[in-house]
């Protein structure tokens, strides 16, 4: 018996429509027909599901594995398949009964199915996640429907015809369909041909008028064809090579680290009518930035979880979208754990450094920060950082030979040590200088603690403070504003990158992290990200302004949040800028939902993940394309830290890679091996 197979969708297609106008039934394979999996081995979900159990019985004071998870369902599973067996043909198992007894074995007896749903939920969500719909089957299916036809779907599965009709209605078909089948229910399938029969008297069906598509020559071929149903059969070779490539590199990925993260984003690529044409910032976002950001927020919740953080806080303008890819990420990795509680703090240096010295004042370490921009020169930039009146400081500028301007950085012109040695020792007078310093900042910081209040910051006994970098000013600014308060709680600060540029004054209650970029563990492929620290600030943006301060209430019972202006011009080319990045955004966020689920199938660690990352970093950062580099060039970055003071020239010659001119980036021999050596011997130095 010859069986129709067809080695395109467009050949089936043209035979189909010719064969449907004499049917009055049409039936139609579900998996590898109408949907395609991500994923190559549909058991791939199973190891996720086990996951998502162990945490859920973690939860509950069990201890149990995974692996060991696994065991009991495959164990059960290959019995009810073996009862099966000895009384029909087809040893077909079905999915609520095997999975019952897994959670009665890991759980102990159960009076009701509460959690046999919670795990249903999570595994169908699961499929869900890797199954599209095949485009033009699914329009041919529509298409059937509007010319009378009565359309059944029919899979031979574990999971019964009410789960499955959950996963059509996820695609969108159910409405267009009479009914969904599974042998799940009555242990009759496509692969022995009794399903066929049951359908005919089920759905008072006449074989000469019945058109059976598939994917399986036996099941979708042989077996209706002996029954006298016309049947198709797809046997797509793009789909089939798209499989075995993901199946290589999850093969590749047990033995080699790198093609662990080649494997997952392997698995993040858009298929069928998701793979349309988007803006070039947004395929950008969803293969690079995506998997930066994602693998970082990973490493985030696999610390939280590790160190027993219960509450997360995202700073500063790009926490905003950090929060947002926490919410696509951590919450299908970490399924049916208990993470943390996680929320957006306004918060950013300009706002926290007046708050900072209400109590500790202003100290030579802090105030040599005012300095680490070029374009801070003296007292006034001081001034404006920590949010001081400079005129009652005036005459303890005097007692010291010092003006407001007074030449303070090295970076400018008329600078001289003898300066800075007066400057600080003004900073010494406690009665004086401080004592002053004090009082301007108190109602700064007054403000804040009513903010932090409002936050449930003071409810915590630890806290995880996750922010893109640098240098963690941010973060050692608010601990010295709440350090007076014996409430205070422990923090832990999480950085995308820590450069470390200054020392961190790391204690016990006060730590902190680079996740994907630390200073102070050696990694020469991930410090490529050192090439453009404020292309990473500038695509992670939030779409609101800056916080300039806090401020009390007018009845001083309160806070308020100052923001920057928003209509000068400064502010409107950085809203413009955003703008222009908004499809960048767009693309990490559908990339970050993708990675989630991805990350899930594989259960792979951040640390198993992160040789791919630093690929990553090194081919798009240190050694892009020149059309890369034009595309995403910095163009708009407000920093209200930084003065407009000019500072001294600098040598000619490039010094950063992404600001170097078109004609250099193409014509210039070995320039970005050049440049990415020379930083890493300045971080040797350093």
């Amino acid at each position: 018996m010859t069986i129709r197979q067809f080695y395109s969708i467009t050949a089936l297609l043209r035979e189909g429509r010719a064969l449907a106008a004499a049917a009055d039934t049409v039936s139609f394979d579900l998996f590898d027909t109408l949907l395609i999996r991500r994923i190559h081995d549909p058991d791939m979900v199973k190891p996720a599901v086990a996951r998502y159990i162990s945490n859920r019985a973690a939860c509950m004071g069990i201890s149990t594995s995974w692996p060991q998870i696994m065991k009991l369902r495959n164990a059960f599973e290959k019995e009810q398949r073996q009862e099966t067996g000895l009384r029909f043909a087809d040893q077909e198992a079905h999915y609520p009964d095997y999975m019952d007894r897994v959670i009665e074995a890991v759980f102990g007896p159960q009076s009701d199915d509460r959690l046999l749903q919670e795990v249903t939920d999570y595994e169908l969500s699961l499929e869900n996640a890797v199954l599209v719909p095949r485009a033009e089957l699914a329009a041919w299916l529509k298409e059937l429907k509007a010319q009378g036809k009565r359309l059944l779907i029919v899979s031979d599965i574990y999971l019964p015809a009410s789960h499955l009709e959950r996963l059509v209605a996820y695609a969108g078909l159910l409405e267009h369909v009479d009914a969904v089948v599974s042998s799940a229910d009555t242990f009759l399938a496509k692969a022995s041909g009794l399903a066929f029969p049951l359908l005919k008297e089920r759905f008072c069906l006449s074989y000469d008028r019945w058109l059976h598509v598939g994917d399986n020559p036996i099941s979708d071929g042989l077996r209706p064809q002996e029954h006298g149903i016309q049947a198709l059969v797809l046997r797509d070779g793009r789909e089939k090579l798209r499989k075995s490539l993901a199946k290589r590199y999850c093969e590749y990925s047990l033995s080699q680290p790198f093609y662990r993260g080649r494997a997952l984003q392997q698995l993040m690529l858009p298929l069928e009518a998701e793979n349309i044409p988007r803006h070039p910032l947004y395929v950008q976002g969803f293969n690079v930035f995506a998997p930066l950001f994602a693998g970082f927020i990973h490493g985030v919740a696999e610390h939280c979880l590790r160190s027993e953080i219960r509450r997360i806080y995202f700073f500063s303008r790009e926490g905003w979208l950090f929060e947002q890819i926490w919410n696509e990420v951590a919450p299908r990795i970490f399924a049916g754990a208990e993470l943390p509680t996680v929320s957006y703090l306004y918060v950013s240096r300009m706002a926290l450094a007046p708050a900072s010295c209400a109590y500790a004042g202003l100290d030579r370490e802090h105030a040599d920060i005012v300095f680490l921009p070029a374009g801070n020169r003296d007292f006034r930039d001081v001034c404006r950082v920590f949010g001081l009146q400079a005129e009652p400081f005036m005459p303890y500028l005097a007692k010291h030979d010092l003006t407001q301007e007074t030449v303070l950085s090295p970076a400018h012109e008329g600078f001289l040590m003898e300066n800075r040695f007066r400057f600080n020792e003004m900073l010494e007078e406690e009665e004086g200088f401080q004592a002053e310093v004090r009082r301007q900042t108190l109602p700064a910081n007054q403000a804040l603690m009513y903010y932090l209040e409002e936050q449930g910051f003071f409810e915590q006994t630890d806290v995880a403070l996750v922010d893109i970098g640098w240098l963690g000013t941010i973060q050692r600014f608010l601990h010295r504003a709440i350090a007076h308060r014996k409430d205070a709680p422990r923090c832990c600060g999480l950085l995308f990158g820590a450069s470390r540029g200054i020392p961190y004054p790391e204690t016990l209650r006060n730590q902190l992290r680079g996740i994907v970029y630390d200073r102070d563990r050696f990694d020469a492929a991930a410090s490529a990200l050192l090439a453009n620290l404020d292309l990473f600030e500038e695509i992670c943006r939030a779409p609101h302004p800056t916080l300039n301060a806090y401020r009390l209430a007018d009845n001083e019972a309160g806070y308020e949040l100052v923001f920057r202006r928003s209509d000068d011009a400064a502010a409107k080319a950085e809203q413009a800028h955003s703008e222009q990045f908004q499809p960048l955004q767009e693309g990490i966020l559908a990339g970050a939902k993708q990675y989630g689920t991805a990350a899930a199938l594989l259960g792979f660690t951040f640390a198993e993940l992160k040789p791919w990352l630093n690929y990553l970093l090194l081919t798009r950062l240190a050694f892009p394309k020149t059309s890369e580099i034009e595309a995403i060039r910095q163009q708009q970055h407000l920093d209200d830290f930084h003065g407009q003071h000019q500072a001294k020239k600098l040598p000619p010659g490039p010094r950063r890679l992404w600001d170097c001119s078109t004609l250099m980036l193409r014509w210039r021999p070995f320039l970005r091996t050049e440049l990415f050596f020379r930083q890493i011997r300045e971080r040797l130095k350093t």
